[in-house]
C-alpha cells in the first residue's frame, strides 16, 4: 500500500512539474504586452507626425516611392468617406482614387492650430481636424474641408483604419 501511495505521490509530483514547467514555457512565447499609449502632448506630437508624414506623401503622389510611403501608412482594410467621392472599402480603391483625383492636381495643408488629438484606449488615436487644398505648385488655396482619422497601433507600427473628409468649400477669399 506505501509503494502504491508513493508511485501516486510521485506521479502528481511529475505531472504538477509537467504542467509547471509547460505553462512556463507557454508564458515565454506569448508577446510582451504592448506598451501604453503616449498620453497628453506626446500623443497629439506623434499623431502630428504621423499626419505630417502622411499628407508629404500625399503632396507628392506623382512619385512612385512616395505613392508607397502614402499606402503603408493606411491598414488594408482602410473604410475611406468622402462627402463629394463616397465611400471606398480597401486601400487599394483608396489609392486608386488619390492616383486619378489628387496626384500632381493638389496639395493639402493642415490648417494651423486645428489639429485635436484624442486617445483611443487599446486602439490608437483619434485625429480631428482642418485642412486646405491648394494648388500643387504652392499658389492659391481653393477650398477647404474637415476631417477625421482614426490611428490603429499594432506594436510601434500605427496605420490610418478609418478616414472621414466632409465639409467640404469654397476657401474663403478664395478667387
Amino acid at each position: 500500500m506505501f509503494a502504491r501511495a508513493s508511485k501516486a505521490a510521485r506521479a502528481a509530483g511529475y505531472t504538477a512539474v509537467m504542467i509547471a514547467a509547460m505553462s512556463g514555457a507557454v508564458a515565454a512565447k506569448q508577446p510582451a504586452a504592448p506598451s501604453p499609449l503616449p498620453e497628453g502632448q506626446a500623443l497629439t506630437d506623434l499623431v502630428a507626425g504621423l499626419d505630417t508624414q502622411l499628407f508629404d506623401s500625399f503632396n507628392r503622389c506623382a512619385d512612385p516611392a512616395q505613392l508607397a510611403r502614402h499606402a503603408a501608412l493606411f491598414d488594408e482594410k482602410v473604410e475611406f468617406y468622402h462627402d463629394r467621392g463616397g465611400v471606398t472599402w480597401n486601400r487599394e480603391r483608396m489609392l486608386e482614387n488619390t492616383r486619378r483625383n489628387v496626384c500632381g492636381k493638389i496639395r493639402r495643408e493642415l490648417v494651423q492650430g486645428s489639429l485635436r488629438v484624442y486617445p483611443l484606449p487599446g486602439f490608437g488615436a483619434m485625429e480631428i481636424g482642418e485642412h486646405r487644398f491648394c494648388a500643387p505648385d504652392g499658389g492659391v488655396c481653393e477650398g477647404r474641408g474637415e476631417f477625421v482619422v482614426l490611428w490603429h497601433r499594432d506594436g510601434d507600427a500605427w496605420r490610418a483604419t478609418r478616414v472621414l473628409s466632409y465639409a467640404h468649400r469654397a476657401e474663403a477669399g478664395a478667387r
